[in-house]
């Protein structure tokens, strides 16, 4: 009685972590074609069928959350919410290959109008930032934005704040990177010689925003860090032995959920659950990271826009 008891308090506080946002009732139809996803059974005949087909995902690294952990870590003060990392996971038919898309927060894009959760609409706006739609109208306007920029429909949204990815990293043990340059930035406090080294969160979480000790200070070189990253966790979790490990295992799920706001498709940990199942064959080497391409903007030298031919093609390859 007591385990059961225990186990049901832990699953009701993990669902209660998440935190989640209707964007398919405030976005309704006006969107890209759903791509079809087909149930196949892969396990005994009266268990669940898990989906196989392929599937979008908008990942945003945000420091939305207001509290105490996120202003330690450089997160919200109260004064608006910014999106510094934004990832578009297409996850292939079969859900053993993914390829990662970055999306420079530099880049100009034509912000379409987003419905706001106190009423009303915002402006479409042409020429403007990327990571400004969260800023104005939170996941809701970021995945529209996100949609208008590509054609492609986004299947779910998953936003995790700073210090909810430190403190993932830190219950994963940290994580192992290899840097193939110093990095030097007093903004995120962030000294590494060149080569391999073992992070703590706080520690991942700078790689993760540096940008001003590496390269030209652009956001293209930072992106190239938080790849490498991506696929350091990836390996991380698939030889973490979590499901040997229940006490190892609650404390990754709670930190995953701690800072983890999701779509309703995904707002339970019964849904992150049946998801994270239908990704147990994709691996590390199975994960392929690459960047929209992008061109400096003729109107400002200090921002991107999508080189075409080239981003079109991109974005067609993941419908």
């Amino acid at each position: 009685m007591l385990g059961a008891a225990a186990a049901g308090w832990a699953y009701r506080h993990l669902n209660g972590n998440i935190e989640s946002v209707d964007i398919n009732g405030a976005l309704g139809d006006d969107r890209p074609a759903r791509a079809v996803v087909t149930p196949a059974a892969t396990g005994p005949a009266d268990a669940s069928p898990l989906p196989t087909g392929s599937l979008n995902l908008l990942v945003l690294g945000s420091d939305s959350r207001e509290g105490a952990a996120d202003r330690e870590l450089g997160g919200g003060d109260g004064s608006g919410a910014r999106s510094d990392t934004a990832m578009v996971v297409h996850i292939d038919a079969g859900r053993t290959k993914a390829t990662v898309v970055s999306i420079p927060r530099d880049t100009l894009v034509t912000r379409p109008s987003c419905p706001l959760a106190s009423g009303g609409t915002t402006a479409v706006a042409h020429g403007a930032m990327f990571n400004s739609a969260y800023a104005v109208g939170g996941p809701v306007c970021a995945v529209k934005t996100v949609e208008s920029l590509t054609g492609v429909r986004m299947d779910h949204y998953l936003g995790v704040d700073f210090s909810g990815f430190a403190r993932l990293v830190d219950a994963l043990g940290g994580v192992d990177v290899t840097t193939g340059q110093d990095i030097d930035d007093d903004k995120s406090h962030l000294h590494l010689k060149a080569g391999t080294h073992h992070l703590d969160g706080r520690q991942a979480l700078a790689l993760a925003r540096t940008r001003h000790g590496i390269g030209d200070g652009s956001d293209l070189g930072r992106i190239g860090l938080q790849q490498a990253l991506v696929k350091d966790l990836v390996e991380q979790l698939s030889g973490a032995g979590l499901l040997t490990d229940p006490a190892r295992l609650y404390e990754v799920a709670d930190a995953v959920t701690s800072g983890l706001t999701t779509d309703t498709g995904l707002d339970s940990l019964g849904e992150l659950t049946s998801l994270g199942r239908s990704l147990r064959g994709l691996t590390a080497d199975r994960v392929r990271t690459v960047t929209m391409p992008v061109v400096t903007a003729p109107s400002d030298p200090d921002r991107v826009i999508p080189e075409e031919p080239a981003a079109g093609r991109l974005w067609s390859s993941l419908r």
